[in-house]
């Protein structure tokens, strides 16, 4: 379902406005994409573009694979993620290296893809959004909001991870103060009522459309 003929639009191609929708693991920001992307809205998702950039023939691979060695390669010629994120969280300093050879690329292709979007506005999903500083690249935040404690159940059930794991990956991220006091907008997203989340992610849609028209 698209917006309504009485709700602002912008011509195709004069994308000028991006919201950023962020959250910590658990709290549901794939739902909330999924959501807005119904309606009409182009997603671009970081996640997909980290791993684009490391795809077999991409030169961000070769990369890793010379500075890490061929033990982070795949036989098919992939990339060997569980090796390498283990690698990078036993040694602060490989980590900061790779960063520093993935986030300009990511952050490019985010910003390309964004001006590329045809829609009146684009939703930018980036888990880490304020982890890595990258709030300065939207024009609104939007948090989705749920408790630690629910963070926590919900990824143990979806990921059939244990409790030491998450909490470890939960310790790495933003605080739940933190996202909040970043959010021009916040999304709660602590009740499985989808019919309310669904009305809730309509009134930002109606919300940003304007926004987007009066940039």
């Amino acid at each position: 379902m698209g917006p309504t003929t009485d709700e602002p639009v912008l011509e195709p191609g004069t994308v000028n406005f991006i919201v950023g929708l962020t959250g910590g693991i658990g709290s549901g920001k794939s739902t909330v994409a999924d959501l807005f992307a119904a309606l009409g809205t182009e997603v671009v998702d970081a996640d997909l573009i980290a791993r684009e950039v490391v795809a077999p023939g991409e030169p961000a691979l070769a990369a890793i694979a010379a500075h890490f060695g061929e033990e982070v390669m795949l036989p098919d010629g992939g990339l060997n993620r569980r090796l390498l994120r283990e690698r990078v969280f036993a040694e602060p300093m490989q980590k900061d290296w790779l960063n520093a050879l993935l986030h300009p690329l990511i952050r490019e292709r985010m910003l390309a893809a964004c001006a590329a979007a045809r829609s009146p506005y684009c939703l930018l999903v980036v888990p880490l959004l304020v982890e890595n500083g990258l709030t300065g690249l939207t024009d609104r935040v939007l948090v989705v909001d749920v408790s630690p404690e629910l963070q926590l159940a919900r990824t143990v059930r979806r990921d059939r991870a244990n409790e030491a794991q998450i909490r470890a990956i939960m310790a790495a991220q933003a605080s739940r103060e933190q996202r909040l006091a970043a959010a021009d907008d916040v999304l709660d997203n602590s009740d499985s009522d989808m019919a309310g989340i669904k009305a809730a992610v309509a009134g930002l849609h109606r919300k940003y459309l304007a926004q987007a028209q009066s940039a």
